[in-house]
């Protein structure tokens, strides 16, 4: 038998390996940005870039494309949880969950890249805690499309639970 053949398990393990060098890719991003700029600036540059990566990924998925691989990118679904998600296991091996919860926020931006009158958030997260993750989609107030459309602003509170905790 062919090594190279492609079967479904060798396929989510190549999805998975190129889930875990994307976390990668986010937290040397995301490290230098912070290192650079300092946490303030560097979390808002983060922001930024996650809210631009999200409008790409809305825009795509408008024309056409997929959103997210079906298999790979988390080890499995049960009803609305999803357990596993390959890039937050990544970025809790490296005990960077406040940076790998910036790129969570790509659910609300995404999702109002596609309808800016809702937003994907997270009811559960494995990198704030829990032992999934599960969503939840809700309408958004204008002062929200006003933050997360302009520029350089704080929109981080769109999504409540991945906010950062000062008190842990």
């Amino acid at each position: 038998m062919d090594s190279d053949m492609v079967t479904l398990e060798n396929a989510k393990t190549q999805v998975r390996v190129t889930v875990q060098r994307l976390a990668l890719l986010h937290l040397a991003y995301a490290k230098t940005l912070v290192k650079e700029f300092g946490e303030e600036k560097g979390n808002q540059l983060i922001l930024n870039a996650i809210k631009e990566y999200g409008l790409k990924i809305a825009e795509r998925t408008k024309n056409g494309s997929q959103s997210l691989p079906k298999y790979g990118f988390h080890q499995k679904h049960e009803g609305d949880k999803t357990y596993g998600c390959e890039l937050a296991l990544l970025l809790l091996e490296y005990g960077e969950e406040e940076l790998g919860k910036l790129y969570c926020y790509v659910d609300p931006a995404k999702a109002m890249g596609a309808d800016p009158n809702i937003k994907l958030i997270h009811t559960k997260c494995l990198l704030t805690g829990d032992s999934y993750c599960s969503f939840d989609t809700v309408p958004t107030t204008e002062k929200e499309r006003e933050d997360f459309f302009g520029e350089n602003r704080d929109w981080s509170y769109l999504d409540p639970i991945l906010i950062k905790d000062e008190n842990k």
